[in-house]
């Protein structure tokens, strides 16, 4: 009968421990290459959604390593590669890192140096440098017609060969321009805007110089600070000028009073309505304020209707007899203004009124 053989416990143990690390040492590379191929097929897929080429795509575990062809920008290849999820890192090789687009390029200057026009009722100032002595010449033979007997020449024009004006045309027609008209008017380009400032005859020649210096200088600004003269006042006719003297003296003369509690112009009153209707013809841009009062018979509330019953009345009176009713205010004020005593009769007879005053002459 053979004889068996005990073994140690230890080496059952040991056989125990190394059939897992078999196991692993066999599974980790198949499990890692599972994962690789999950990585490479979804990074393509990523990148073929976006419509990018590549050359190729490997992957060492969770690292990325992307070729791809000219013309391909590598930074919009990392932005989707990185995005996808489980890639640890993204290496590019290959492609074109497209070049910036050039910002706006800045707007062209004029080319037009700094200059100014002006023109005074003894002189036409030309301040400007010019490329030539022939553009200088030409500008001096433009203000020499535009001179005339009362005014000279300030010539401060210079020659500047790289940097000067080349032509004469733009000062001459600004010359031209401001040659219309009395007093103190410029011109003046300091490089960014056309300054127009003086003083011009009319809105014709001010449109005609705001022309002149938007096609001196294309493109730049122009703030356009030329004033008109102030339109005289027109003449007052003889009649307008003394009317508020006149009707003065029509109010001392001629009285328009009422009976008591009354508002009717009476018989006795009419007389002076029409004598101030006269007046009030004789310049008929004047304008006039009735103004009713009463004395103090009433009480205070009471008497300010009856007072503004009697101006309406006047006033309608006036129309009646030609006076346009828009010349025409009707106010009542009643017992606030006496002119006379109301203890006597005479002096409420006097206080029961209406005057006539100028509210607007000519």
């Amino acid at each position: 009968m053979p004889r068996l053989i005990r073994r140690p416990l230890v080496v059952w143990l040991l056989a125990a421990l190394a059939v897992p690390v078999l196991l692993t040492a066999v599974l980790i590379p198949a499990k890692a290459g599972t994962t690789e191929d999950d990585l490479r097929d979804r990074t393509l897929a990523a990148l073929q959604a976006r419509g990018i080429e590549t050359s190729s795509v490997d992957f060492n575990g969770r690292d990325a390593k992307i070729t791809v062809p000219d013309g391909v920008d590598p930074n919009a290849v990392r932005a989707v590669v990185t995005g996808v999820e489980g890639v640890r890192s993204v290496r590019i090789e290959g492609g074109t890192t497209p070049t910036p687009s050039p910002t706006s390029a800045p707007p062209e200057e004029s080319g037009v140096p700094a200059f100014e026009v002006g023109r005074t009722d003894q002189a036409i100032r030309v301040q400007a440098p010019v490329r030539s002595q022939a553009v200088k010449d030409a500008i001096a033979a433009d203000v020499d017609q535009l001179l005339g007997e009362d005014r000279e020449y300030d010539d401060r024009t210079t020659i500047d060969p790289a940097a000067g004006l080349a032509d004469a045309a733009p000062i001459s027609a600004l010359l031209r321009a401001l040659a219309i008209g009395t007093g103190d008017a410029s011109v003046r380009y300091d490089g960014d805007t056309v300054t127009l400032s003086g003083q011009v005859p009319d809105q014709a020649t001010k449109a005609t110089v705001g022309r002149a210096a938007a096609k001196a200088v294309p493109g730049a600004v122009v703030a356009d600070q030329l004033q008109l003269p102030t339109p005289p006042k027109s003449a007052v006719s003889e009649p307008c000028r003394t009317f508020q003297t006149r009707l003065a003296e029509f109010s001392r003369m001629y009285k328009i009073n009422f009976l008591s509690g009354t508002s009717i112009v009476n018989d006795a009153s009419k007389p002076s309505v029409v004598k101030a209707a006269a007046v009030l013809k004789s310049c008929t841009t004047a304008r006039v304020e009735v103004a009713g009062h009463t004395d103090d018979l009433g009480s205070p509330a009471s008497s300010l209707p009856l007072s503004e019953r009697r101006a309406a009345a006047v006033k309608a009176e006036l129309v009646r007899l030609g006076i346009n009713a828009n010349r025409i205010l009707a106010n009542g004020y009643g017992q606030a203004f006496p002119i006379a005593s109301n203890a006597t009769g005479a002096g409420r007879v006097a206080n029961r009124r209406a005057e006539i005053r100028v509210v607007q002459g000519n």
